[in-house]
């Protein structure tokens, strides 16, 4: 039988997850100041926050059944890892987990992201059509496309509407 769901889910993390984008916030940064579970404050008070339902995403695939097999990735050539990495354990989930605790696998690291895929595929030994791929940069949703990931690209964030049909579009992959 067919999976339903995708074995693995990667998300990029800058425009994707969250916004600003890391190296907006240079003259500023760490440390990040916890506001709610949806937006942090760096050192100098710029906002940064979730973008659409990402943390009610990462709740579902670590709790639903159906998702129960399913890897999540962070797959991010962002300019600040350190940042990002902080940024990853103070921001919360709709549950109140951080969302570091909801990721199994990360990749970041300034790279093409069809390095970081077969990485991710070298260590997880999931076929690339088994996988699924958010991220707000159309050079990037290119790039892994060749690869045989679906691929979707998601300009405004993590919303309901581009989740929703990312995964129907993973589907009729199938």
């Amino acid at each position: 039988m067919t999976s339903q769901v995708p074995k693995l889910v990667a998300f990029d993390l800058d425009g994707t997850i969250w916004s600003p984008d890391m190296y907006m916030l240079w003259g500023g940064g760490s440390p990040f100041r916890f506001v709610n579970n949806e937006e942090l404050r760096d050192c100098s008070n710029s906002k940064v926050k979730i973008l659409g339902i990402s943390g009610e995403i990462l709740d579902t695939i670590a709790t639903a059944d159906e998702w129960k097999d399913t890897v999540v990735a962070w797959v991010s050539c962002t300019d600040e890892p350190s940042w990002a990495d902080e940024c990853m354990k103070k921001f919360k989930t709709p549950m109140g987990v951080p969302l570091v605790d909801r990721v199994q696998e990360q990749c970041i690291y300034k790279s093409n992201k069809q390095t970081h895929f077969k990485e991710l595929q070298q260590r997880t030994n999931i076929a690339f059509e088994d996988m699924i791929f958010f991220d707000n940069e159309m050079g990037n949703i290119s790039s892994v496309e060749r690869l045989g990931v679906c691929s979707i690209y998601c300009p405004n964030g993590m919303t309901r509407k581009i989740w929703e049909n990312g995964i129907a579009s993973w589907l009729r992959r199938k």
